[in-house]
């Protein structure tokens, strides 16, 4: 075991946490009293904007995702701040051209953001070539990530090929990207050295949720057999299906030997006002998940299960989520082991359900899922059943080839409509979303920063919190 004296954090408070807890429902305005306190703390860098961060900016809280780059990077003085995406198809389920591939890359460094993350779902190394080098092009320091899974095909071995394929790439930097809370302190025990291995002198960072229990004490693990990087959460905003918490990490790691540098009394700061934000709010706090074997069969994330749920409760067919869960696994290993992630988390769950409501499993075939199977989206990790592949490809033939190969430009067709007036930032807005989330968002005007926030929760206290009986962890004094 290889014990490193002294790791790295990344504070995924900003994005990831709140995107699992808050159905990304953090507003530019309420990170404001948050971030200063972030930047004081002495992360690696400070996760703010990717995938589902993007798209509920403009489809939901009509607050413009560069105007809050522009924004936060004002406000965070010290630490870089990272905006995260999903390869070729960026922030949205949809693969997009090489064009607009690069031109994103140089309006993310455009807007002061300097650190960039980056992973494509299946693992496809093509589908990185453009986002890792266009980002590199930009100016973009970048951690290209391996997205794990518990499954017969993703082995130690494939995984090692992988990091070195992204490795000659030209990443700056490589992460684990632990989607569903899968990796266990037995794998993580030969995955950690073989990856760092592969990674050679660039830093190993992991990213895992904490669905199954397990990520707290595997992060610990991983920083002992040589991880160099860690991903947590600000305590109010981790766990459930969140990050382990920052401040138990630390204490953790120091009990173990290992330095993480960080000011913890800032993290205590930002945990404070975050609880008072949940109340006023009305938000949950993240509250530890029980071990739970079945997920390792499905291994849908605790974000979608909660959404499921309410989807099949609205068609009166609740009492059917393990049916669909164990039907997702099933679907999962006929596909070839897909990874659940977006945006295939969201396609084999379609699937699953189409199959339970079907005469006959894959009579509906979902569009996505064709594509899937016939390449569009990359190469298919393992073997399809020949004859489930006729049943979905319908005869029609495979492709190959990255997915960027199968999509014609797209900036100049966009300028022709709209017009060289557009800017660049809104150019790709337009192409990303419709004229109708375009036109809302244009008119909901600038980003509003005033959040109004007491000095202290415990001004919470005196306006009711004692009867919110969900904000359990609650604590105004400091240890």
């Amino acid at each position: 075991m290889k014990n490193n004296s002294q790791v790295k954090l990344i504070d995924v408070t900003l994005r990831d946490a709140h995107q699992c807890l808050w159905a990304t429902r953090m507003s530019t305005g309420m990170m404001k009293p948050i971030l200063k306190h972030l930047d004081d703390a002495g992360f690696e860098a400070i996760d703010l904007i990717g995938g589902a961060v993007f798209d509920v900016c403009v489809r939901f809280l009509r607050e413009n995702p560069w105007e809050r780059m522009r924004i936060a990077s004002e406000w965070a003085k010290k630490t870089p701040l990272i905006v995260h995406h999903r390869g070729q198809s960026l922030f949205t389920f949809k693969y997009f051209a090489d064009d607009v591939v690069a031109l994103t890359a140089e309006r993310i460094f455009a807007n002061g953001i300097t650190y960039h993350t980056t992973y494509d779902a299946l693992n496809d190394v093509r589908n990185l070539e453009v986002p890792i080098r266009a980002a590199k092009q930009a100016g973009l320091y970048t951690s290209s990530g391996f997205v794990y899974t518990d499954s017969p095909v993703h082995t130690d071995d494939y995984y090692v090929t992988k990091i070195k394929e992204m490795v000659r790439l030209g990443a700056d930097a490589i992460y684990l990207k632990d989607p569903s809370g899968l990796l266990t302190p037995e794998r993580a025990a030969t995955l950690v050295p073989a990856a760092k291995q592969a990674c050679g002198k660039l830093p190993l960072g992991i990213h895992s949720h904490c669905l199954s229990g397990l990520a707290p004490y595997v992060l610990l693990r991983c920083a002992q057999y040589g991880a160099d990087v860690l991903h947590t959460a600000t305590s109010t905003l981790a766990n459930g299906a969140s990050h382990p918490a920052t401040e138990n990490m630390v204490n953790n790691l120091r009990h173990a030997g290992i330095d993480a540098n960080l000011n913890l009394e800032c993290i205590e700061e930002a945990a404070e006002k975050l609880q008072y934000i949940a109340w006023k709010e009305g938000k949950p706090t993240g509250e530890l998940c029980d071990y739970d074997e079945f997920h390792f069969h499905h291994q849908v994330p605790g974000g979608m299960i909660s959404n499921l749920r309410a989807q099949l409760a609205g068609m009166d067919m609740e009492h059917r989520l393990e049916e669909l869960l164990q039907e997702a696994g099933q679907v999962r290993k006929d596909l070839g082991y897909p990874i659940l992630v977006s945006p295939f988390a969201q396609y084999v769950a379609t699937q699953a359900f189409l199959n339970i409501t079907s005469k006959n499993r894959y009579d509906a075939v979902a569009d996505e899922i064709r594509q899937y199977v016939l390449g569009y989206f990359g190469e298919v990790p393992g073997k399809i059943d020949p004859n489930l592949y006729d049943k979905i490809s319908r005869g029609q033939e495979p492709v190959t080839g990255r997915a960027g190969d199968h999509i014609a430009p797209q900036l100049e067709v966009a300028r022709k409509r709209h017009g060289s007036s557009l800017s660049d930032d809104d150019l790709l807005l337009s192409i990303f979303y419709d004229k109708k989330e375009c036109d809302a968002l244009k008119a909901s005007g600038p980003i509003k920063t005033d959040y109004v926030i007491g000095n202290s929760p415990v001004g919470a206290l005196a306006m009711g919190l004692a009867e919110r009986p969900w904000i359990r962890s609650f604590s105004i004094s400091k240890s």
